[in-house]
């Protein structure tokens, strides 16, 4: 999952689950977008892929 220091970029509610969207690094290096939720109060990956062009921008350019 995305430990260093990720990006929130979106939030939607997907049957009645609130859903994240965050971009960030890999401790290897991969730019990384993801999608998780929190069920049972832990944090559950959806899914991750690798980040949008629109999502490196954002990440990139982010306040530090």
């Amino acid at each position: 999952m995305l430990r260093n220091e990720p990006l929130d970029v979106g939030y939607e509610l997907v049957d009645n689950e609130e859903r994240y969207r965050s971009v960030g690094l890999t401790n290897r290096g991969r730019l990384l977008s993801a999608a998780w939720t929190i069920r049972n109060g832990k944090v559950r990956a959806i899914t991750a892929f690798a980040a949008s062009a629109s999502d490196r921008k954002a990440f990139l350019e982010r306040p530090k």
